[in-house]
């Protein structure tokens, strides 16, 4: 029997979160409402009326003292009108509902029930009063629905007007229960009868994202005699099952196979004249620098794993080592903000857990692009409002890593409108592992034939089924609602701690994340170790009734993870997961047999050959042509405002979405947590401001610590992603060095997101944007080998473009590059901020006229013809020279230049410290003849402020003796940025003014 609980604030309590509904639905859709009234529902399946009735008087769904319940129907708040609409929102079926878990569990613990009997569903309901004279339509409700409070992927909603309501009080208890076909049905595809046409077609009504070529290769696996015979034997169909089908899909996917990188590419250079084929462009530049860069290395070698685990292991100390993983949640976080980015985070947080025997979680960094959030405009259809999106991806990252207790130490946000086609959303974790466990290394893992295949942690549901081969193709008004998966943190930190405490117990010999398909790829992956495995679908605990047998091996519910327990040691894992309230699951075991094989029960579900489903799709061959694009002659872009013009300029250049302060978005995330911050996200006096990198110090009894950094610079690529590449490489280093990083102890994640690069009819510039890939490839090759920066991991996503209402929109070729460096003492470690009076302002590094695809360029509505070029070997020689100018103690502050050049980081120094500062721009090292303003505002790449106390300039000098180093001015006590050129002013500003433009934008 449905029953309903409602819950809501008593009158006397404020309701904050009403309250800030009514703000949204004023800023951001403009329709005027007086206020929102929240109560909560909680639809129950499985309890007696006198059970629920015993529910209610206890309180075990409310807290009392601020809030009442009823049943069925709460009362309005006694002497208030019934408002003018009511709307609830909740989930579709089939879409994780934690609150409702959660929900579940605590009824069952209060009544002692097994909580398999108890259902329990939420759902908000939102009561809206209208502003007096401004009555909202049906139509403006649902549009306050749909565009607000309501994703319809994975909601619904129900309406009802205060005639409608005052008739008919309350809403029809919905269930989420998911119903379908019989449990253990497997259908078979019948491929060897479809021409290609039909092939195709299912291809892309079921998500498959199977090019025609690869279909055609699964049907001669099908057809080859052997295969049939052995099948026969089995009790197989000749042609595929649904869940066979689906596993390749997912198995062969972009996402999965990263089979772009993995091309055989044609490339054509006619700028150079010069032809070359790149036999994929992974082996080719990113894991051959790699193993170039260790063989160099010989013994020095930190590098301990790279790229054949989930996350890159490096040394870190004589007992521990430590690894990254970053990873993107694009395309779910553009259908479902929240729901994308929250599974983003707990996802890559997975990818440490499952890396070597298991590492623990350290912190988080988290990189956003965006369209602006003030964008107006009719969006095209299933796209969202990017402030929505923004918001949305914010509230996720923040519950995911906060709820995780992790913290949240680095990161950055990117704007540009191309990103309203879909939202780039980068979440990356830095985890710890033990050099040794149990007489071996910490990050070797391997599974033994006749290990146990175990899953931990959350149960399956529908969430998540085709998240990989949805996140291989692009995004369009049909992509599938079920593709997001919704995740759970509460649930992930008890599997976390649990399967710590296995590691240390030696409980297993192999652990890997049940990420993109599911247990399909997990248990695939692991099988690579023994040769094949046998899976049981029927033991796999289901959220609910109704799952098909491939539906459980594809689904990416979260919060999983799949192990490799040896058969004596099952029992001892089984106690420990029940003692600490863990769900763990026995599903089969590792064989030898060369086969992917699964089963339900005693029905066949999947049979496949190992060999072919990891190495048997076809290589894409594919064409690139690089041509440079024509850009205005540099002649045309000469920039120079009058010196009256000059402070009003700082101040707008401030406020520039790609500079001004993120405090608004830092604040809600914990970066404290763990107590191992040193610098942190926000610096200076008043902690408002920008930090280069983070420190972290993993060992709270040692001064050993990591750095953890990173570089974007997608606004080059419009120009050459050679040189973004080599920027957003050159940028992560320089951020790393100028907190205290030592620039030979560091080591690079490199994350690829691109728009199509395919040429295609959807795509007919696909050639020349290959050729941007190739060309960003070359870059990080050249630029890791010239600065010994191994890349130890990585990712890319390669399909982020948007089809729909006649639009097409495509992001601009973006690489977030992050690195991870090592530094003996935290206690050297350097922030950003003023720190006193009399100290030298000193500016490493030559500035040239290189305004393309600058934030001042865009801000004078100008085109700057010249991107920041990258000088490696003189920028190593710099950074090598300040790391010992700041292990010697020589430096009080540093401060790269990067997004407004010297004008913007001088400001930012100065809010940090909340110190002013005289400085003549003479003295800056220029290439060529410049105006005032190209000087304050280029943006040539390897520069970085540096203040140091009077007595130790001479010192600091001799470190950079025939370098590009100047003094340009010193601190001053009064809080006034004072620039000028050869003694004339140009802008004298006060610090406090600057600090106010700097928070402007985002005082929301």
């Amino acid at each position: 029997m449905l029953r309903r609980i409602e819950v809501g604030l008593r009158p006397q309590v404020t309701d904050t979160v009403g309250r800030n509904v009514a703000a949204k639905i004023r800023a951001s859709l403009g329709l005027n409402v007086e206020s929102v009234r929240l109560v909560r529902v909680f639809t129950v399946d499985g309890l007696s009326e006198d059970a629920l009735a015993r529910m209610v008087a206890q309180g075990v769904l409310h807290d009392p003292v601020l809030q009442d319940a009823a049943l069925d129907l709460l009362p309005a708040p006694q002497g208030a009108a019934p408002a003018d609409w009511v709307l609830e929102v909740g989930f579709r079926p089939g879409v994780t509902d934690n609150e409702g878990r959660t929900a579940r569990d605590t009824l069952a613990l209060v009544l002692g029930a097994d909580r398999r009997s108890i259902a329990v569903y939420t759902s908000a309901q939102f009561h809206v009063t209208c502003a007096k004279d401004t009555p909202l339509s049906r139509a403006d409700m649902e549009h306050i629905a749909r565009d607000l409070l309501a994703n319809e992927l994975i909601q619904r909603f129900a309406l009802k007007s205060r005639d409608e309501w005052t008739a008919e009080p309350g809403f029809v208890p919905q269930a989420a229960q998911v119903t379908g076909a019989s449990s253990d049905e497997v259908a078979t595809i019948p491929l060897s009868s479809m021409d290609d046409a039909a092939m195709l077609a299912f291809s892309r009504e079921n998500t498959l994202a199977l090019s025609l070529e690869e279909l055609h290769a699964i049907r001669a696996y099908y057809a080859d005699p052997a295969v049939r015979e052995g099948r026969a034997a089995m009790g197989l169909p000749a042609d595929p099952t649904d869940a066979e089908i689906e596993v390749l899909a997912q198995t062969w996917s972009e996402h999965c196979k990263h089979k772009i990188f993995s091309a055989r590419i044609d490339y054509e250079n006619r700028e150079t004249g010069r032809r070359e084929v790149v036999d994929s462009l992974y082996k080719t530049y990113i894991q051959g620098s790699t193993k170039t860069i260790r063989q160099r290395l010989g013994e020095r070698d930190f590098c301990r794993s790279v790229f054949k685990d989930n996350a890159g292991v490096i040394a870190f100390n004589d007992t521990h080592d430590v690894c990254i993983k970053v990873e993107t949640h694009n395309s779910p976080s553009a259908l479902d903000p929240y729901g994308g980015a929250l599974t983003g985070i707990v996802g890559v947080n997975r990818d440490p857990m499952g890396t070597g025997l298991g590492a623990e979680l350290l912190c988080n960094t988290d990189v956003f692009c965006f369209a602006s959030p003030f964008h107006e405009g009719e969006l095209p259809p299933r796209l969202l409002h990017p402030r929505r999106v923004m918001e949305g991806v914010r509230e996720g990252v923040e519950h995911g890593g906060n709820k995780s207790g992790i913290p949240t130490v680095n990161g950055s946000i990117v704007f540009d409108e191309r990103y309203l086609g879909k939202p780039l959303v980068y979440c990356g974790t830095v985890g710890m592992l033990p050099r040794e466990i149990h007489g071996r290394p910490g990050w070797y893992k391997k599974a033994l034939p006749g290990d146990i295949i175990v899953m931990a942690g959350g149960r399956i549901g529908k969430d998540g089924i085709h998240g990989a081969t949805f996140s291989s193709e692009e995004l369009h008004e049909g992509s599938p609602a079920t593709a997001v998966q919704i995740g759970d943190p509460i649930t992930q930190r008890k599997m976390y701690d649990c399967i710590m405490r296995a590691r240390d117990m030696g409980l297993y010999n192999a652990i890997t994340d049940n990420g993109a398909g599911g247990l399909s790829s997990s248990v695939g992956e692991m099988a690579g170790d023994t040769g094949g495995c046998r899976l049981d679908l029927s033991r796999a605990p289901l959220k609910y009734d109704g799952l098909r047998p491939w539906e459980i091996l594809l689904s990416e519910a979260q919060e999983r993870m799949t192990l490799a327990v040896p058969p004596q040691k099952l029992d001892a894992f089984l106690a420990l997961a029940k003692e600490m309230d863990v769900e763990l699951t026995p599903l089969g075991e590792f064989t030898e047999s060369g086969r992917f094989h699964v089963v339900y029960g005693d029905k066949q579900v999947a049979c496949l050959d190992m060999d072919f489903l990891h190495d048997g799709v076809p290589q894409m061959q594919l064409s690139a042509v690089w041509e440079r694009p024509s850009i205005a002659p540099e002649c045309e872009c000469r920039l120079n405002p009058a010196p009256a013009e000059q402070g009003p300029l700082l101040h707008a250049m401030l406020g520039r979405l790609n500079i001004c302060s993120k405090e608004y978005l830092i604040r809600q995330y914990d970066h404290e947590v763990k107590g191992g911050s040193v610098v942190k996200p926000l610096v200076g006096v008043k902690r408002d401001g920008p930090a280069d990198a983070a420190v972290v110090r993993p060992l709270l009894d040692s001064q050993a610590g990591i750095v953890l950094s990173h570089g974007i610079c997608p606004k080059f690529s419009d120009y050459d992603t050679y040189w973004m590449m080599a920027n957003a490489i050159d940028e992560a280093v320089r951020n790393a060095v100028a907190v205290g990083g030592d620039p030979d102890r560091m080591a690079g994640t490199d994350n690829f997101c691109w728009c199509d690069p395919v040429q295609s009819e959807k795509t007919p510039d696909g050639q020349y944007k290959l050729a941007q890939l190739v060309r960003a490839n070359q870059a990080l090759a050249h630029f890791c080998l010239a600065y010994g920066v191994p890349c130890v991991s990585g990712k890319d996503s390669m399909k982020n473009d948007y089809f729909g209402g006649g639009v097409k929109i495509s992001i601009p070729p973006t690489v977030l590059y992050s690195v991870l460096g090592v530094m003996d003492d935290v206690n050297r470690a350097v922030t950003s901020d003023f720190k006193q009076p009399g100290d030298k302002v000193y500016l490493l590094g030559a500035t040239f006229r290189e305004l393309g695809g600058s934030e001042i360029a865009d801000q004078l509505n100008t085109v700057g013809a010249q991107v920041p070029q990258v000088d490696a070997l003189a920028a190593m020689a710099r950074y090598r020279a300040l790391h010992g100018a700041i292990n010697a103690g020589l430096v009080t502050a540093c401060h790269d230049l990067s997004d407004g050049g010297l004008a913007v980081a001088l400001a930012e120094m100065a809010v940090g410290g909340r110190l002013g500062a005289r400085c003549d721009i003479a003295a800056v090292p220029a290439v060529c003849d410049m105006t005032a303003t190209e000087l304050l505002y280029s943006e040539s790449a390897s520069r970085l402020l540096v203040t140091v106390k009077p007595g130790n300039a001479a010192a600091f000098e001799a470190c950079f003796a025939g370098a590009a180093c100047a003094c340009i001015g010193e601190v001053t006590a009064e809080a006034v940025l004072a620039v000028t050129a050869q003694g004339a002013p140009l802008l004298t500003e006060g610090v406090e003014g600057l600090a106010r433009s700097f928070k402007a934008t985002f005082d929301w």
